[in-house]
């Protein structure tokens, strides 16, 4: 992944749409937090922000064979505009709807439906620890659901507290990454 954060935007976006899943990453990691933040400040909620940058990623994934990407930034930056445009307008209609419905059916179907997403969530997470590399993951699972300090993980499995760092570190950013996309797709097929 280091040697793609020397490539130019038009790199970046050459090798996405040969399909390159590392040149897809980058692009995410380089343009998220300015995505957002534009996102944010025309939506003023953080889970309507990055939910419009997350439909914008995945858009790009699955249409990065058909969208000329003449300029990078300025196609993203028109995307998420479209996309903030989408939510808002999405809102307008929600808003609608749901004040012609009777409050209490309103809340069961929320409780309901926040349970199904919880499950659903937990059961995503597990599957994607379980994809991690044997010893990244029994560490991060000794770190995560034992509470066991980086000392102790150490001690416990004979390596240094650096490798303990590293494995939990990587880790994260393993399931941020993997977990960034998922989530949304979670969410956006339960609506």
């Amino acid at each position: 992944m280091q040697r793609y954060d020397k490539y130019t935007d038009s790199q970046l976006a050459g090798l996405l749409k040969k399909g390159d899943r590392d040149a897809f990453t980058a692009i995410y990691e380089r343009f998220f937090g300015v995505l957002y933040i534009h996102a944010f400040n025309r939506l003023k909620n953080k889970d309507e922000a990055k939910d419009a940058i997350q439909d914008l990623f995945i858009r790009l994934w699955n249409k990065r064979d058909s969208v000329d990407f003449t300029n990078l930034s300025n196609y993203l930056y028109t995307a998420v505009r479209n996309a903030v445009m989408n939510v808002i307008s999405h809102k307008a209609v929600e808003s609608k709807y749901i004040s012609a419905l009777p409050q209490s059916i309103v809340i069961a179907d929320c409780i309901t439906d926040h349970r199904l997403r919880e499950r659903q969530l937990s059961e995503i997470i597990s599957k994607e620890i379980e994809l991690l590399p044997p010893k990244m993951r029994e560490v991060f699972q000794l770190s995560r659901f034992h509470n066991l300090s980086h000392k102790e993980i150490a001690e416990q499995l004979g390596i240094s507290e650096q490798s303990v760092r590293s494995h939990v570190k990587n880790a994260l950013k393993i399931l941020r990454v993997r977990l960034g996309l998922v989530l949304y797709l979670v969410l956006l097929i339960s609506r």
